[in-house]
C-alpha cells in the first residue's frame, strides 16, 4: 500500500480545539452548576446526577482531545465516536419530538451544536486512516 494517506490536518485540529472548548466548558458546567444549565436551556426537571453523567462524558472527550492535538491521528476515534453517539442520540431522541410536532428549546439548541460537530467531524475525520488495516 504506497497509496499517500490524506488528512485535513487543520480541519482535524479545529476539531479538537472546538471539542476542548465545545464539549469541555459544558461538560464542567453540567457538573457544576446543573441548575443554571437546566433553567438556560429549559430543560425538564430533573436528578443532577443526570446532569453529571452527561457532563463527565462531555469532559472525557475535552480532556481526550487535548490528547488529540499532540497526536491527531492517533485520537482521531474520538470525534468518530462523538458522531456516532450525537447521530443516535438525534435520531432515537430528537427525530421522535421532532415527528410529533414538538420543538422543545432544549432539544432544537441541542440538535443545532450537535449539528456543527457532526459536520466539522465529518470533514475532518481520516477515515482511510481508521478504517485501514495497518
Amino acid at each position: 500500500m504506497s497509496e499517500e494517506l490524506s488528512v485535513r490536518w487543520r480541519w482535524l485540529r479545529a476539531m479538537y480545539i472546538y471539542s476542548i472548548v465545545g464539549a469541555g466548558t459544558p461538560g464542567l458546567m453540567f457538573m457544576a452548576f446543573p441548575g443554571t444549565i437546566q433553567s438556560l436551556f429549559k430543560f425538564p426537571i430533573q436528578s443532577p446526577a443526570v446532569f453529571s453523567i452527561y457532563g463527565s462524558v462531555l469532559l472525557a472527550f475535552a480532556l481526550v482531545s487535548i490528547l488529540g492535538l499532540r497526536s491527531p491521528l492517533k485520537f482521531s476515534a474520538i470525534l468518530l465516536m462523538q458522531v456516532v453517539y450525537k447521530l443516535i442520540w438525534t435520531a432515537a431522541v430528537a427525530i421522535p419530538f421532532f415527528v410529533k410536532g414538538q420543538f422543545p428549546f432544549y432539544i432544537v439548541s441541542i440538535v443545532g451544536i450537535y449539528a456543527t460537530f457532526v459536520i466539522g467531524d465529518l470533514i475532518a475525520i481520516p477515515f482511510r486512516y481508521i478504517f485501514s488495516k495497518r
